[in-house]
């Protein structure tokens, strides 16, 4: 079996696109929601609520050729690669267009503008809008089609259109895919463009906020007094590589990424079932060879909905405990569905590695029928842990669980092991 490591990392979110800037708004308790005036228009749209990416804007070394076939959620993923290849030194790379690199990318959808293209089609009978690209930009594998052809990369292509554990489905399918020695290389994660049809899914099942006069309020993971989940955009991409790889080219490491866990509920496709999810979690660990104790830190799913914190809560308690540490970083930015797996395995590396967690925004009195843990509250926390998790749980009843591990512990370890030999 081949070791798995992160050599890149990067995203696009309501509160920035670098770490620094993304640390400093969470720190000062900056919320990315933002009341969606532009919704107005849909009267049977109860949520005014939203986490828009604002100031995104396509980089002017884009050509209008590569253009061409992207819609938003493609330009985000692409962009959000484009900044994770940079990271790890191999944006102008020969080696990933060699076949060494692949893509496992995700969304919920395409682009929507597209599909309203072709909805009028069959409600008018007529074309207007439609061109050669329309398709290209709505299908479920756009993020991860464009990715490729964008880079010109040659290696597998892996799409992950799972909604909320789209990323973190790209990231275990990626790791899997060099683990058991496909190719040495993966960009992997996910991406969502925002769309009010995303809303009035959530809508229509009363999961939304409807605190649309106070958005920095909401939404409010394992809060008593949630009234449901907010939804956001944005992309990440993380750089996934064979250890040995990495290291043969002098690479930075920024984690090793050692379990990966994934299966299904069986029973309801919106009804999040605890047991399942805490078999997610086993199978990480199983997968990595560690014990319950040695996770120091859960990145929880926390969407605000009363059903899965309820759910999502019980079963990490009943696998780990009274005493983990778990936060939701969905707090600030809302629920980034396809993008969420990503953006937060992300964060849960960048938290590792300066031992300093992002607590819950938004949690004031925690439900007492969610599960007992250690909730981080009001102020980021000074920690340190050798290993985190991140997990995330999707309709359709999918269930994912990723562990990293502090690349500088991994590497204290592997030098140990060779003085012993």
């Amino acid at each position: 079996m081949k070791r798995v490591v992160v050599t890149g990392m990067a995203g696009i979110t309501s509160l920035g696109s670098d770490w620094a800037s993304i640390e400093a708004n969470f720190s000062a308790n900056r919320s990315g929601i933002r009341r969606m005036h532009e919704w107005d228009r849909f009267t049977e749209l109860n949520t005014r609520l939203a986490g828009p990416v604002d100031d995104f804007a396509v980089p002017g070394h884009w050509t209008r050729k590569q253009l061409r076939s992207m819609g938003r959620v493609s330009r985000l993923s692409v962009k959000a690669a484009e900044q994770a290849l940079e990271h790890a030194g191999l944006l102008d790379d020969e080696s990933i267009r060699d076949g060494r690199m692949g893509v496992a990318c995700g969304s919920s959808t395409g682009s929507t503008e597209e599909i309203k293209a072709f909805g009028n089609m069959l409600l008018n009978s007529v074309a207007d809008g439609l061109n050669a690209n329309s398709y290209i930009r709505m299908m479920p594998h756009t993020t991860a089609a464009n990715i490729s052809i964008f880079f010109g990369l040659t290696g597998r292509v892996i799409p992950t259109s799972s909604a909320c554990t789209s990323g973190s489905q790209g990231i275990g399918y990626a790791y899997e895919s060099i683990k058991f020695g496909r190719l040495p290389m993966m960009l992997a994660g996910g991406a969502e463009e925002l769309c009010a049809t995303e809303a009035m899914v959530f809508d229509a099942l009363y999961a939304t906020s409807l605190k649309n006069h106070a958005p920095h309020t909401s939404p409010r993971p394992y809060d008593a007094d949630r009234d449901g989940l907010v939804i956001g955009e944005g992309a990440g991409m993380l750089v996934l590589e064979e250890l040995e790889h990495a290291l043969a080219r002098g690479a930075t490491i920024h984690a090793e990424l050692v379990g990966f866990g994934s299966n299904a509920d069986g029973l309801h496709a919106t009804k999040p079932e605890r047991l399942t999810m805490r078999r997610a979690m086993e199978l990480a660990l199983e997968d990595a060879g560690l014990a319950a104790e040695a996770i120091g830190y859960v990145n929880g799913h926390g969407t605000a909905t009363e059903q899965g914190d309820i759910a999502e809560t019980l079963a990490t308690q009943a696998l780990f405990g009274t005493g983990m540490p778990i936060s939701s970083q969905k707090s600030f930015l809302g629920h980034t569905l396809g993008a969420c797996g990503a953006l937060e395995s992300w964060f849960s590396i960048e938290m590792m590695n300066r031992d300093r967690y992002i607590h819950t925004l938004n949690l004031d009195s925690i439900d007492p029928r969610c599960g007992e843990l250690d909730y981080l509250v009001g102020t980021p926390r000074a920690m340190q842990h050798e290993y985190v998790m991140n997990n995330n749980f999707a309709f359709g009843g999918i269930n994912t669980s990723l562990i990293f591990r502090r690349w500088a512990c991994a590497l204290i370890t592997q030098k140990t092991a060779r003085r012993m030999q």
